[in-house]
């Protein structure tokens, strides 16, 4: 592993050059593979030259989560190809998972397509439902959802409750900062889904996902708000891209704090790095937007999560690893030939005997 003089130094005050892996059967080494199965169909991923699936290449790094996302009714994106994440799509993909010996996080982003802080827009189908009939919509789609995911023996490990919510979900209705009251009416009737489509099997842990990773102040004032509303849930997630959400010694004290305020578990639940220059052209970032760059990102910042004291991190999901060439594509796991770069790689050192 090669460091600049600088991190090492950042690091050695740390105390994060000698950080056991503690507790390893609950830690999460995880992916974001909702894209995987449709980029397999157009070319094949390669890992040290031969062709394999996009999950047996993760499997043999050590990685033992996927999180899969699931759109109500996916639109088709500017450019003509529709989102595959739709229930059918998302149920192939966990089984397969499952068959591969992977836990699954289920991402329920409540709407047609993607759910961010800019952007979170209704259903089509829901769109001119009152707030009492959109907050039921909640419910049973949640509760079906799940209810065919358990009859297939797929029950989600784990299911988030809206995607990067800071600024609420499913606007105008649930928009924050405006509508808290509504909003927390749209999270319960999610989480009650949760419990409903379990049935007698035991229940999915609850993620409450933000995005706010080098952000405590913004975290405290969300989670002291969502608290108040007595809303049961299990974890925390946390989304952490360093251009958008800040350093790496910014998302430590975050989680440090977060950990001793709010008494969870957390999870980084979406990072990812550019291989080539993509979000540092006109400035130099952390690390080169390079192959290598991209794996010392990663090995960094595990080193970070692992440093959290009471091990209350309990894993990193890299957001979309696979995908077809494209623009996101440089954020991912394989060049544009699709063979693995050393990213991939991070987690051997970690999880081989």
């Amino acid at each position: 592993m090669k460091f600049r003089a600088g991190t090492v130094v950042i690091l050695a005050s740390l105390g994060l050059l000698a950080v056991p892996l503690t507790r390893a059967q609950e830690y999460a080494i995880g992916a974001d593979v909702s894209f995987a199965a449709q980029a397999e169909q157009a070319a094949p991923f390669k890992d040290a030259g031969q062709p394999e699936p996009v999950l047996e290449i993760l499997k043999n790094h050590g990685y033992n989560w996927v999180r899969l996302r699931i759109f109500v009714s996916p639109e088709t994106e500017t450019g003509g190809e529709k989102l595959p994440n739709n229930l059918e799509y998302t149920l192939a993909s966990a089984k397969a998972a499952r068959a591969a010996g992977f836990k699954i996080l289920l991402d329920f982003h409540y709407s047609d397509t993607w759910a961010d802080p800019g952007h979170q827009v209704t259903p089509k189908a829901w769109a001119t439902k009152s707030h009492t009939e959109l907050v039921q919509a909640v419910f049973e789609y949640t509760r079906d959802t799940l209810t065919a995911f358990r009859e297939q023996g797929l029950l989600p490990d784990m299911v988030q409750v809206g995607n990067e919510i800071t600024a609420g979900m499913m606007w105008p209705d649930g928009k924050l900062p405006e509508h808290w009251d509504n909003f927390a009416d749209l999270v319960r009737a999610g989480v009650q889904g949760v419990y409903a489509g379990r049935r007698d099997q035991p229940r999915p842990k609850i993620m409450i996902h933000v995005d706010r990773g080098g952000d405590w102040k913004s975290t405290e004032a969300f989670f002291t708000k969502f608290d108040s509303y007595n809303i049961p849930y299990d974890v925390i997630g946390q989304s952490y891209y360093p251009w958008w959400h800040g350093s790496l010694l910014a998302l430590r004290e975050n989680l440090i704090n977060t950990a001793n305020r709010f008494h969870k578990d957390i999870y980084v639940v979406e990072t990812a790095y550019n291989w080539r220059p993509g979000n540092y052209v006109t400035h130099p970032g952390p690390f080169p937007e390079t192959p290598q760059g991209q794996h010392d990102f990663l090995e960094e910042l595990q080193r970070v999560l692992l440093s959290v004291p009471n091990d209350r991190v309990k894993g990193v999901f890299w957001w979309e690893p696979a995908v077809s060439p494209g623009p996101i594509a440089g954020r991912g796991f394989f060049d544009d030939g699709q063979n693995a770069l050393p990213v991939v790689t991070v987690f051997d050192r970690w999880t081989r005997k």
